[in-house]
């Protein structure tokens, strides 16, 4: 991600992307792999998780430069494994943050890490972290070059209608929330 010359307008289309991303993740856990049945795992109305955008344009922003850099040992790259650990970090604490967020806010969080090994108050947990590590690369090293490559092909009118409709769109779901 380039940031020296980056608009508000693509950063937010990054942003909501990967907030629909976290929307299916949760999705597909929950059906899939859960088997509980669908409901709408998001806070909000519309199909996206602003806690996945967030961690997903806080470490894009953190940690491309230490992805371009080439830190080795010997003939080991290590610098893809320094990015997942950054990942795991930033994710981990971002969800501790969002918990205490939501718990103050709305009285609970969504989710409860109590039954994993390694957690901190059912709040955060060592299995899930991984997991976030994991997703955090494949947007790192696959879904964001993708991301740009298509932005870059786009009409700048495009651009600005996409961010006119899905911003306003998405700041009604925002104060929808806040006015429950």
């Amino acid at each position: 991600m380039k940031f020296k010359n980056i608009y508000f307008k693509e950063v937010f289309l990054n942003f909501l992307f990967y907030c629909v991303i976290g929307w299916i993740y949760e999705v597909f856990l929950e059906v899939v792999v859960y088997r509980w049945g669908f409901s709408n795992r998001g806070v909000l109305f519309g199909p996206y998780l602003p806690i996945y955008g967030t961690g997903a344009m806080i470490f894009l922003i953190l940690l491309s430069n230490l992805k371009s850099r080439k830190i080795t040992i010997g003939r080991i790259n290590l610098s893809p494994f320094l990015v997942f650990l950054g990942i795991v970090f930033i994710t981990t604490l971002l969800e501790l943050a969002g918990s205490y967020v939501m718990e103050y806010t709305k009285g609970d969080w969504l989710w409860n890490y109590e039954d994993y090994f390694l957690n901190f108050q059912g709040r955060v947990a060592l299995n899930p972290s991984i997991r976030f590590g994991l997703g955090g690369m494949v947007i790192m090293y696959g879904l964001q070059p993708l991301f740009e490559k298509w932005i870059s092909k786009l009409n700048p009118k495009v651009i600005n209608i996409l961010f006119i409709v899905l911003f306003a769109l998405f700041l009604l779901d925002v104060a929808i929330y806040f006015l429950k």
